[in-house]
């Protein structure tokens, strides 16, 4: 676990917490100065490159191997793309639903998964969402539901509601031994700890640089389990996704071999010059260093809204990232903890602590304090 010198020093980095308690990394992630330093690096070959597409393709397959190196997959099994919800449409639009029609997946996945696969159902998909009880889907309703007639089970790692943890692993079983695919969400999760889709065993991974990979928004990656990749053949496609893109053949289609076949266009390359420091930032820290920290505040904070008697939508045991709290007014409350520089989100009747490795006590000790001084919108145990 990092020491608090190590935490300072790192915060340093993050200019914006010298002025405010960040909690709002499950919506935006902090910028730091290496961010920073990647766009000026874009602008710089933008200014003075002869030929800057060169400089920049460089950049685009180096940020492909390097996602891949960071989920521990291979660079021919990483699509680059602009969000989330354009990797799930590649594969939601590939797969064919006449022999399996069934779409299995909990009620607080984010609503671009719900919808996408609701947006198959001309196409023959049937959509069940399983009920959650007591702010969790249990396995059990997985376990009754996936069946020999579900093509795939589209899977939140932390739910952006409530920060409900998925069982990923026994989850994964239970589709696999129906021959049933499992598409994981990482978005809420990916940047907290160490992410590896070979150990998860799941067919299709996606997420995006703007939360907790510390990167802008505009820019997401989908992994596709390699053995898939040619037996998908997404309508939705673009020239980078060709085998040949630079042959510049418009009478031809020709997917190419690896997941870049579920590509939709040019890359969004200002975002991959800032998304690669941000990236190489977290792996140089270790992520197990990173879900340490995060684990120590999100129990710390847990710990802190208890003694306040403040109702949580997140379970007690949670590792984090994600910390929802009750509240009867959660618009009033996060303007209010705002004016006190604590920059919190709010989703329904929740509000969302979300921490990461630059957060300290000093962050959770303000929220709470600010919290108590609010109590009256919170709902209470």
């Amino acid at each position: 676990m990092l020491k608090d010198n190590q935490i300072s020093t790192l915060r340093a980095r993050f200019p914006i917490l010298s002025e405010k308690t960040y909690l709002y990394n499950c919506s935006q992630g902090a910028l730091s100065d290496e961010a920073e330093s990647g766009l000026r690096a874009f602008t710089e070959r933008w200014r003075h490159s002869t030929a800057p597409w060169n400089d920049w393709m460089g950049a685009y397959e180096a940020m492909r191997a390097e996602f891949a190196s960071f989920i521990h997959a291979d660079k021919d099994e990483i699509a680059i793309l602009t969000s989330a919800s354009a990797g799930i449409n590649a594969i939601a639009n590939a797969i064919h639903f006449s022999q399996r029609p069934r779409v299995v997946m909990g009620e607080y996945e984010f609503p671009t998964m719900g919808q996408i696969w609701l947006a198959q159902q001309p196409r023959g998909a049937q959509i069940e969402f399983l009920k959650g009880a007591n702010e969790a889907i249990p396995l059990e309703a997985y376990e009754k539901s996936i069946d020999e007639r579900t093509a795939i089970v589209p899977l939140t790692h932390v739910s952006f509601l409530n920060g409900f943890r998925s069982d990923v692993a026994a989850i994964t079983r239970m589709a696999h031994a129906q021959g049933a695919l499992v598409f994981l969400d990482g978005f809420q999760d990916c940047g907290t700890r160490l992410v590896n889709v070979r150990e998860m065993d799941v067919d299709f991974y996606v997420t995006g640089t703007l939360k907790y990979l510390l990167g802008p928004p505009g820019l997401a990656f989908l992994y596709v389990r390699r053995s898939l990749i040619d037996s998908l053949n997404p309508t939705l496609t673009s020239w980078l996704a060709q085998r040949d893109a630079f042959a510049f053949d418009a009478q031809k289609l020709d997917p190419a071999l690896e997941a870049r076949r579920f590509e939709g266009g040019s890359p969004a390359i200002p975002n991959i010059y800032a998304a690669r420091p941000a990236l190489a930032l977290l792996a140089g820290i270790g992520m197990q260093n990173v879900a340490d920290q995060v684990c120590h505040l999100t129990q710390a904070f847990l710990s802190g809204a208890r003694a306040l008697g403040i109702a949580s939508k997140t379970p007690d045991t949670s590792v984090g990232p994600l910390v929802v709290l009750r509240s009867h007014n959660p618009s009033a409350l996060v303007n209010n903890l705002a004016e006190r520089g604590v920059i919190v989100s709010a989703r329904l009747d929740g509000v969302r602590f979300a921490f990461h490795v630059y957060n300290n006590l000093a962050d959770v000790n303000t929220a709470l304090s600010a919290l108590e001084a609010n109590i009256e919108l919170l709902a209470r145990t």
